[in-house]
């Protein structure tokens, strides 16, 4: 498994932060991820990614965009303004990651009271 050419790419796509980023750009910003954190993807600006991801630190987020940017899940666009406007969106890469995320929430959501119940028994017989 430590030689699987896959394992750089999952150690990225399975980082929280990533996770969060990807669903911030696919919600509509009216809510703090919703029920399926569903919405129409759009460009964000750095600062609506920082009100939606509160709690992130300003380094994760710039390296977490970063490394999304790197791996063509998302674009940077900047905009001369003033001040310079710089806007994060979803690529079609970055699309079909969050299609299999919300896979993901959806089992969570699914089996989550089997999972309470079996660390119960398992923290019963442990103790």
């Amino acid at each position: 498994m430590a030689q699987c050419p896959s394992r750089r790419l999952l150690d990225r796509i399975s980082d929280k932060w990533v996770t969060l980023v990807v669903a911030a750009l696919r919600t509509d910003g009216s809510h703090q991820f919703g029920a399926d954190c569903a919405g129409e993807p759009r460009p964000m600006r750095y600062s609506e990614l920082s009100r939606l991801l509160a709690g992130v630190s300003q380094k994760m987020r710039t390296q977490t965009l970063r490394s999304l940017e790197r791996d063509g899940l998302i674009t940077r666009t900047v905009v001369p303004t003033m001040p310079v406007t710089v806007t994060y969106e979803l690529t079609d890469l970055g699309l079909s990651l969050h299609q299999m995320l919300r896979g993901m929430k959806h089992w969570a959501e699914t089996h989550m009271d089997d999972v309470l119940a079996n660390r119960a028994t398992y923290d019963s017989h442990v103790a």
